[in-house]
Formats: structure tokens, C-alpha cells, sequence
């Protein structure tokens, strides 16, 4: 048997490194905190003190959510640039995870206020109305999800006042995929302006005849109310024999919203937005 004398058992190393027995065993199975000694005979492990420091980085790395091959992997690197850019890239998934869980938190509170998504309905204000012709201009791009469509936003408002093209009413944004997608979603931002109006690239003039569409106006956060408005939407076309009037190439017949105010200017539960979704019949 090896001298241990300057050694710990598993069990003093465990107390020490803060990492129970069974995770230690864990790590010594993937290669990635093995002792420094084990019995032959018995099978025992021993770990040296030098090995706390390691041990140390290792439940740093756990507890900020690297898994054991990646903890591995970086402890290859430590000391590093790319071990800095791993903790930085971790560090940027977490802000992304914590707004996650505190939008899950605010949902959460908002169902209990209000009695959860069958009394949400009630507050939708639906109608079947008739649209008159109307001119947009309208900046048309793809965005990796929408919420992304301030970015849209951002160079339409510049452009228009570069062409000098003044909407009146409030604007929206055109959905041109005829179902939801995860990324990749196909966009248009518009303001309504005086028939005749033309605009110049990047901008397009779209110019649509008039046309029978139902309306859900709703308020609150865009990604929670904007399903209510199309479930109670889909529901009043049934109930009403009507049906939904999409064509893939044909920019008039997609489902659009119009923001009745402005949504960079209010609490994300004041905006208030009315779904349009053309229909037949």
C-alpha cells in the first residue's frame, strides 16, 4: 500500500472540498478530479491537499451549471482565454435564463389575479369589422423571433423620415408565415399613409382593397395576450361560419397587429393591440 501519511481519505477530502463522497466518485469515473493514490488492495481513495484547488474550481464550475464533461474540458484550459470566454458565454446564458424564469414569475402572478386564461377572455373586445382600402408603407424583413421587432423598428422610423413619408394612425406589424415559428420569423413593420403614396427601397407601398377581417383588441404583455387574441379569434370565426381568407403571397390576407398605442412608451401590461385576421365568407 502506498504511504498516505500526507493524504486524506475520501471521506476528510469530502468535508473539505465541500463535495459529497458520491460526487467525488462521480468525478474520479469521468477522469475529471481523480485521487492521488488508490489501494489496490482495497480500493481506497486518497487524495492529496494539493488537489483542493482543483476540487475548488470544480464545484465553482457545478454550481454556475457546467456539466462534467465541460468542467472537465475547462479545467484543461484554466488560466486561458477561452476559459474566460466559457464563463463569459455561461454568464450571458444565465441573464437569459433569469429573465425567462422572472417573465414565468410574472405570468404566474398574472393568472392567479386574474383567475387564469378563461377569465383573461373576457377582456378581449372582438368584432367583425369592414376594412376600407388602405395604403401602407411597410419595411419587410427576417428577424430571429418576434421579439426582435424593435430592430425592424429601428431603421424603418429613420427611413421614413428620410423620404419624408409622414403615416397617419397608428402603425403594426404584418405576419407573413402562415404559422408560428421558433426563429426565423418573416416580418413587416408598416405606418398607414394617404392613397397614392409611394415610398423607394428599402421601403415598399402595399396597396389593399377593402376587406371583411375580425378584430380582437387586447392589453397586456405582447407574448401573453397576443395567443388570447388569436384562440378567441379562431373561436368567433367558427361560431360565426366565417373563414379565415390567407393566401401565402399575398401580403393582404395575413393576420397583422396594430399597436393602439405605443409600446416603447408604456409598462409592457398597458399595451394595448388589435389582431386583425382577414377572412371570407
Amino acid at each position: 500500500m502506498a504511504d498516505t501519511s500526507t493524504l486524506m481519505s475520501i471521506g476528510s477530502f469530502s468535508s473539505l472540498s465541500r463535495i459529497s463522497v458520491r460526487m467525488l466518485r462521480h468525478y474520479d469515473a469521468a477522469g475529471v478530479l481523480t485521487p492521488a493514490t488508490v489501494d489496490s488492495v482495497s480500493g481506497y481513495r486518497w487524495y492529496s491537499p494539493d488537489q483542493l484547488g482543483a476540487a475548488g474550481r470544480i464545484r465553482q464550475l457545478r454550481d454556475v451549471g457546467f456539466g462534467v464533461s465541460a468542467i472537465g474540458a475547462l479545467l484543461a484550459v484554466h488560466g486561458t482565454p477561452a476559459y474566460a470566454a466559457a464563463l463569459r458565454s455561461q454568464r450571458a446564458a444565465l441573464v437569459d435564463e433569469a429573465a425567462a424564469a422572472k417573465h414565468r414569475l410574472a405570468l404566474i402572478e398574472r393568472m392567479l389575479d386574474r383567475d387564469i386564461w378563461e377569465n383573461d377572455m373576457s377582456d378581449i373586445d372582438i368584432q367583425l369589422v369592414d376594412l376600407p382600402a388602405q395604403t401602407l408603407v411597410t419595411l419587410r424583413g427576417t428577424l430571429p423571433g418576434y421579439a426582435a421587432e424593435g430592430q425592424l423598428w429601428a431603421r424603418f422610423v429613420p427611413e421614413l423620415q428620410r423620404q419624408g413619408i409622414t403615416g397617419h394612425g397608428p402603425g403594426g406589424c404584418i405576419e407573413h408565415d402562415g404559422e408560428f415559428r421558433d426563429g426565423e420569423v418573416e416580418e413587416s413593420v408598416f405606418v398607414e399613409v394617404p392613397a397614392g403614396t409611394e415610398a423607394a427601397a428599402p421601403l415598399t407601398a402595399l396597396h389593399f382593397p377593402a376587406r371583411r377581417a375580425v378584430s380582437a383588441t387586447v392589453t397586456g404583455p405582447f407574448a401573453e395576450v397576443i395567443p388570447q387574441a388569436h384562440e378567441r379569434i379562431a373561436r368567433f370565426v367558427a361560431e360565426h361560419g366565417l373563414k379565415r381568407d390567407r393566401i401565402d403571397d399575398d401580403p393582404a390576407t395575413h393576420h397583422y397587429n396594430v399597436y393602439l398605442n405605443d409600446p416603447s412608451q408604456v409598462a409592457e401590461s398597458e399595451t394595448k393591440i388589435s389582431v386583425i385576421v382577414p377572412v371570407a365568407g
